[in-house]
């Protein structure tokens, strides 16, 4: 334990936005798993599932931008008939076959991902997901649809978001109290969000030694926030004109530690989006967060 001596507040910051969107620059190598072969001679065949979205779209930006990918469909039910970067969005995962996807980018809701991710690992698809809402139930079926294909899971892909969590996972053994605070636009319709989720059970599983919350009476029924892995409090901020931020505070005797990420941009989550685009078929199976591929 950190010895109790008076310290002012240290505050570790990490920033993503638009002017590091260049910031991973992953050497091209031949990857052979399953049923897809990649080489730097043939760009990546990606299709985009949620495409019409905020995220889908931005992903479709980044593949078309990336000379070793090529966007090669579209999928959302919601946008149907539009058009994207030339391609016409289709309503059915169908889509995907009819253009030879080889890696299939997901950002949707938990609900319709549980019904493509088992239609993507039937078809020898590898999956790159920044969906998030699974289960234990989910997981288990995920691992069994991809055996001939990969799937990566992230709750962030932003480098900083990743960071963010490695930090606060290190931090966790010398602090004995710690809340999470998510923010994010008023769009976003689960809470608390993955990364917040992902970074509380890291912390939960660095340390057995946490302190029992003094609160004795709400006066506003939910103020302290969604109680998550080993008692650490998880708040979500809702706000027009937000993208994505978190912090994580962490406090012992006489001295607290802030780690904070904000995404100022969605482009600052397309570098984490691209690299797995490349970098999913080297691991077969399930693989969680883009650490590994760091």
């Amino acid at each position: 334990m950190v010895v109790a001596v008076a310290m002012t507040i240290a505050v570790v910051t990490a920033k993503s936005s638009s002017t590091n969107k260049n910031a991973i620059h992953p050497q091209p190598r031949p990857t052979t798993v399953g049923v897809v072969t990649f080489s730097s001679e043939n760009p990546i065949r990606v299709g985009v599932v949620g495409a019409g979205g905020r995220m889908g779209a931005t992903v479709c930006d980044a593949v078309v931008a990336d000379p070793r990918l090529v966007l090669v469909a579209a999928v959302d039910p919601m946008h149907a008939g539009k058009e994207c970067h030339g391609l016409t969005i289709g309503a059915e995962l169908k889509t995907l076959a009819d253009a030879q996807a080889e890696v299939v980018v997901d950002f949707t809701v938990a609900a319709a991902a549980r019904v493509t991710l088992p239609w993507l690992g039937l078809h020898g698809m590898h999956a790159v997901v920044g969906t998030t809402g699974f289960n234990d139930a989910d997981m288990a079926t995920f691992k069994e649809s991809f055996t001939r294909s990969s799937c990566l899971i992230a709750a962030n892909f932003a480098i900083g978001a990743v960071l963010m969590m490695k930090f606060a996972e290190q931090a966790a053994p010398f602090f004995e109290t710690a809340e999470i605070i998510e923010f994010h636009h008023n769009a976003k319709a689960d809470a608390p969000s993955g990364t917040a989720m992902v970074t509380a059970q890291r912390m939960a599983a660095a340390s057995s030694e946490w302190a029992t919350d003094p609160t004795q009476h709400e006066v506003a029924p939910g103020a302290r926030g969604g109680e998550g892995p080993a008692g650490i409090r998880v708040h979500a901020v809702r706000m027009v004109g937000m993208t994505a931020s978190q912090e994580v505070i962490l406090g012992t005797a006489g001295q607290t530690l802030v780690i904070r990420h904000d995404s100022n941009d969605r482009v600052s989550f397309m570098p984490g989006v691209v690299l797995a685009c490349k970098h999913v078929a080297e691991t077969p199976g399930i693989t969680l967060g883009i650490d590994s591929l760091l």
